[in-house]
């Protein structure tokens, strides 16, 4: 809609229907992105920090190369279009951990909501998160204004100056994905955090430009996964939280099926069901990995074997 707008109101139409929908679409990829591999949580959210990294600095050259073979904006946007049609398609074909939940001991979703917001945890995480962002998109859109009205910078020096602090950002969000298959991700942001309490103070003292640059890239480093990492903890929070409020709230079916027909894949939606075809039961758990699961499935399977040798009067 955007590409094809003819003048103002109709550009301004194609905002308001797209942003809504970009917005519900990020939430929901990135909590199902979560769901999909609770083991591998966090690295799954340095994975999306990174690739979101890729586009935050191939868009702007994809829109100047544009403009600068004559294409324009709105070619560009129309080529995205198109580019995103395979990819709603494919969506269809991923087996993700969709449901309603059942059972008298569901929350509902404005109990949640308040009991989520009184968890201490839940709500360190989010200040965490907020107070991370302070050397995170807020600094990025106070920098050039603080080089050029307090440092008395040129605007060409404040625009290098973005430019190293987001390539920076850049090499550390890829380099976080393999850095945290060694390195706990706590630990991670104690020493980086101490390291920006050192740095960023530096930059505002630096007396040269030299000297800017290169603390500037060093603080581009040092906040690579501030936002990841908090954010995956919070996730982990939500669903550790939900867990021990309504422990009988885990069983969750897919959205027009039966309670005995199939379930959906992903380890956040697993359920204390019978695995050998019997009536299932009341949920006892919510199991947040697949070896959890794993273990309620043997065990509720050797239950159901006993019960049957028992009716039949055979030896288990």
């Amino acid at each position: 809609m955007s590409a094809t707008a003819i003048g103002f109101w109709t550009l301004l139409v194609a905002q308001l229907v797209g942003n809504p929908t970009s917005g519900a679409f990020v939430s929901l990829a990135q909590a199902s992105l979560m769901d999909s591999d609770p083991p591998a949580r966090e690295r799954n959210m340095a994975r999306w920090t990174a690739v979101g990294s890729v586009g935050y600095i191939a868009g702007p050259v994809l829109i100047a190369a544009s403009v600068a073979v004559g294409v324009g904006w709105r070619g560009v946007l129309g080529l995205l279009a198109v580019a995103a049609l395979p990819l709603a398609l494919a969506v269809r074909r991923l087996s993700l951990p969709i449901g309603h939940e059942e059972g008298g001991g569901s929350p509902s979703r404005l109990a949640g909501l308040v009991a989520a917001v009184r968890d201490r945890e839940v709500v360190r995480w989010l200040a965490l998160l907020q107070a991370a962002d302070l050397l995170g998109d807020v600094f990025h859109g106070l920098l050039a204004l603080y080089l050029v009205d307090v440092a008395g910078s040129s605007p060409v020096t404040a625009a290098l100056a973005v430019a190293v602090w987001t390539g920076a950002g850049f090499v550390g969000d890829l380099a976080l994905v393999a850095l945290l298959r060694h390195v706990d991700s706590r630990a991670y942001l104690r020493v980086s955090a101490a390291a920006a309490l050192v740095c960023y103070p530096a930059f505002l003292l630096a007396p040269s430009k030299p000297a800017r640059l290169a603390l500037l890239a060093a603080l581009g480093l040092l906040n690579s996964g501030w936002y990841a990492l908090p954010k995956a903890g919070l996730y982990a929070a939500l669903l550790a939280g939900a867990a021990r409020r309504w422990p009988s709230a885990g069983r969750r079916v897919p959205l027009g099926g039966s309670p005995g027909g199939a379930r959906p894949a992903g380890p956040a939606v697993r359920t204390g069901t019978d695995d050998v075809g019997s009536r299932p039961r009341s949920a006892r758990t919510v199991c947040p990995d697949a070896a959890s699961s794993r273990l309620i499935a043997l065990r509720q399977t050797a239950e159901s074997r006993i019960s049957a040798c028992s009716l039949s009067g055979g030896v288990p």
